[in-house]
């Protein structure tokens, strides 16, 4: 059965107590020497750019790097966001990306630069999106499309409801859990950007992913154990579509673009229960949205 998660779980954090636990070192002593040498404090920037000067600095950013496709309007959208997440920061750690270059490459370059790779499909599920991404800057490039951001850390969904309120974002819809195999929005693509192994995810949205709908990885270059791994388990249910290695334009940062197409349903987990539990974490507007999906 599927719950809400309302104690900030991670599973990321999880997994990697479990491997320390294995490894014979105590987590809570690694967090503690973290604290001491500064490493694990909430970091604020030095500076947070007012939205005219924010604008003026991602339009220098993503001319010297190439990245032409963002036009004014949208690039005025990423300057707000990036204010919102800056804003955010001190009480939050959203990110470990402080100075508005960082950010317009890593967070806002990273997350578009796969439509120059790939053709997106919608409804799109942003599976672990954190503070939003990909999924925010690929909401303001597709405003009319139908996005959905799934999301367990309940302190980085209320950060997602404000800035979908702040920014009069539409069509975007927030799931506050954890997504997981009772997830049975009927959506045509998902995306994700966490470091969730490939398989993990395949499974977690077979359910709501329609056929012949694309699940889409952002991953690093050395994934090929992860894709090797699926393969076994999921060749049934899932067929490699695409694999495009890139680097992120005018840097050394590489990157990897690994997309699978459903190709056979699966029999879906305590169908009824799972989705009036889902269903129940969306207001009535956005069940009116995803139903005509069905």
């Amino acid at each position: 059965m599927a719950h809400k998660n309302k104690t900030n779980y991670s599973p990321y954090k999880a997994r990697q107590e479990a491997k320390h636990k294995a490894m014979g070192t105590d987590p809570s002593l690694l967090r503690q020497s973290r604290s001491e040498s500064g490493q694990g404090r909430h970091k604020k920037p030095e500076t947070i750019y007012e939205l005219p000067e924010a604008n003026d600095r991602l339009a220098d950013v993503f001319r010297n790097h190439g990245f032409d496709m963002v036009s004014h309007s949208q690039r005025q959208q990423l300057a707000h966001f990036y204010r919102l997440l800056m804003l955010n920061q001190e009480k939050e750690n959203f990110t470990r990306l402080l100075k508005l270059r960082d950010v317009a490459i890593k967070h806002f370059i990273d997350s578009i630069i796969i439509l120059k790779h790939t053709e997106l499909q919608f409804p799109l599920l942003d599976v672990g999106t954190g503070p939003g991404f990909p999924g925010i800057p690929l909401k303001i490039m597709f405003p009319e499309e139908q996005i959905l951001l799934g999301e367990g850390v309940q302190r980085r969904v209320e950060f997602l409801k404000h800035v979908r309120s702040e920014m009069g974002l539409k069509n975007l819809d927030i799931l506050g859990r954890n997504i997981n195999r009772h997830c049975v929005y009927p959506i045509r693509g998902a995306i994700t950007r966490a470091v969730e192994d490939i398989g993990n995810t395949l499974g977690n949205v077979i359910n709501g992913l329609q056929i012949g709908g694309r699940v889409y990885f952002m991953k690093g270059p050395g994934v090929d154990p992860e894709i090797a791994a699926a393969k076994k388990e999921w060749s049934e249910y899932y067929k490699l579509v695409q694999d495009v290695a890139y680097t992120l334009p005018e840097t050394p940062h590489e990157r990897r673009l690994v997309v699978y197409e459903k190709i056979k349903h699966q029999e879906l987990p305590l169908e009824d229960e799972g989705e009036e539990l889902l269903m129940d974490e969306l207001s009535g507007e956005e069940k009116r949205r995803w139903s005509q999906y069905k």
